[in-house]
């Protein structure tokens, strides 16, 4: 598979060359499908959805397959997994999805990059679960929609690591040379645009709907919604790097305003470490 080793010269020139190639998914999504498709007993739209909502790539490709192929008397947006797989239907699904690529061949050849992308995909599941997290304690009013939303928040980056590896490891090379330099800072460095750039510009592309366009905006901070999915990034962000992360305070001080319960609940709903619960209760 050829990838892009230069910069291109502008956010619609990046969107056309990744939407011109196909997303690959997990070798164990593929994999679940099959034995999915071969049990049809236990292929309901539920056990289904779990399998593509694990999946940051298959849920692009579902979504975006649904809105390209969109129905002239479909006059509502599709915001949820189930509802995707109600409108599609499950056998005429796995025609669509019985046989696709996976992101182990297609980074066969580049183990790096193959690592690269299932960090971040480690981390956009890690996203969806705290939204949906959030979203409970927040008694919101559909907890699909902000999980479904928080899933896809790192799709630029996972696009970037199949697409165009060898620049995405630049820039991880760049704020590895200095820890103090910003993602958004070393993205256009390297990439010439951000990733927040790049999302916006492939969501369009991509026609997802105009609700999970909303919740991925992170322009939008006055909307809890939104900021339940932003700071799930955030969090997870830090999480990665350690419960001694210093912007972990800055989070939790969000939190509290946003899900208004005791900081000691919410450590623990986290699971952080009696260590970490003692030093962040103290604010």
């Amino acid at each position: 598979m050829s990838t892009l080793h230069s910069p291109l010269p502008s956010v619609d020139a990046y969107v056309a060359y990744f939407t011109q190639r196909p997303l690959p998914v997990l070798r164990q999504t593929a994999r679940e499908l099959e034995a999915l498709h071969r049990d049809p007993e236990h292929a309901g739209s539920r056990r289904l959805a779990a399998t593509v909502l694990a999946d940051p790539l298959m849920t692009m490709r579902l979504l975006t397959h649904l809105e390209t192929h969109r129905r002239q008397s479909q006059n509502h947006d599709v915001t949820t997994i189930e509802h995707a797989l109600m409108m599609i239907g499950i056998e005429p699904f796995f025609r669509l999805f019985g046989t696709l690529p996976t992101v182990e061949d297609t980074l066969g050849q580049n183990p790096r990059a193959l690592v690269g992308v299932l960090r971040v995909i480690v981390r956009a599941r890690r996203i969806a679960g705290l939204a949906r997290e959030f979203a409970i304690v927040r008694h919101d009013l559909d907890v699909q929609e902000i999980t479904v939303a928080a899933s896809l928040h790192e799709a630029a980056e996972i696009v970037c690591w199949i697409h165009a590896p060898a620049l995405t490891e630049q820039v991880y090379a760049l704020q590895t040379a200095d820890r103090r330099m910003r993602s958004a800072d070393a993205q256009r460095q390297v990439f010439g645009i951000t990733a927040n750039e790049l999302q916006l510009g492939l969501i369009r592309a991509w026609r997802l709907p105009a609700l999970l366009t909303q919740l991925l905006d992170d322009s939008q901070q006055s909307d809890p919604r939104v900021r339940t999915v932003s700071l799930a990034a955030r969090l997870a962000r830090h999480l990665a790097r350690g419960w001694d992360d210093p912007g972990l305070p800055d989070d939790l001080a969000e939190l509290d305003t946003l899900l208004r319960i005791p900081r000691e609940t919410l450590l623990r709903r986290l699971g952080a470490p009696e260590e970490a619960l003692n030093r962040l209760t103290t604010h």
